[in-house]
């Protein structure tokens, strides 16, 4: 798998007897139960919500819990120093439709970023991916990003996680995404996402309609709908 380094070195030193030894009764004596089953390694773009031009790359580690839920930590990269930048928590259609009408604004759809092949999981063969990725058609993502590492087409943001939390969106048509940030992360990765749309295409007919399409319409005026990835109170 290619590598991918983050942006950012925090500053402080790591050298210090204290840390080896920590770092060595860890591994010796503690288990990490938590830890284990976080195996699904997808790689998507994160704008914020209330500043969608601020926009990132994210590095998801994710368990299944069960067939309805999702939770994933977030690194800005991964080698072994990504930083760890925020969580992700994914619902299915049915879990987010019991929600209340004021949490479900906390909530992006997911729909355009599969079909529309931003989101990959390097690595997995095609057959595993697609099925991967029919899994999360019609769910929805709650991301919180505590530290805003900066973009490595771009370079280095925070050195260290400052403020507040960010509620993070989807993008939800072609022309909302940066393509200086798409290109770079394709081409660091192998992506042809042209390909990745066509491998996907059908899986359109499991689309329905979602919640927060539209929502970014209004900051990119000139951005284009993608077949399949239609608003729920808008219907575009």
């Amino acid at each position: 798998m290619q590598r991918r380094p983050s942006p950012v070195r925090p500053p402080g030193e790591s050298t210090s007897l204290w840390h080896q030894g920590l770092s060595l009764g860890a591994k010796v004596l503690q288990d990490a139960p938590p830890l284990k089953g976080f195996d699904a390694y997808v790689v998507g773009f994160h704008p914020v919500k209330d500043d969608p031009s601020t926009q990132m790359e994210a590095h998801h580690y994710c368990k299944q819990v069960n067939d309805d839920f999702l939770q994933c930590v977030l690194f800005d990269g991964n080698t072994a120093d990504a930083n760890l930048i925020g969580v992700e928590y994914i619902v299915s259609e049915r879990l987010h439709a019991v929600l209340p009408e004021a949490e479900r604004g906390y909530w992006h759809p997911h729909n355009f970023e599969v079909l529309g092949g931003s989101l990959i999981a390097p690595g997995l063969p095609e057959p595993a991916e697609r099925a991967l990725m029919a899994l999360l058609m019609n769910s929805y993502g709650k991301t919180w990003h505590t530290w805003h590492t900066g973009r490595p087409d771009t370079g280095p943001g925070d050195l260290l996680p400052l403020g507040e939390p960010a509620l993070m969106w989807s993008f939800n048509r072609d022309g909302q995404c940066d393509p200086a940030l798409e290109e770079h992360r394709d081409k660091a990765l192998g992506v042809d996402r042209e390909e990745k749309r066509r491998s996907r295409s059908g899986l359109v007919d499991r689309a329905r309609p979602q919640e927060g399409v539209a929502l970014l319409d209004d900051a990119f005026p000139l951005s284009v709908p993608l077949p399949g990835v239609v608003d729920r109170d808008t219907g575009r």
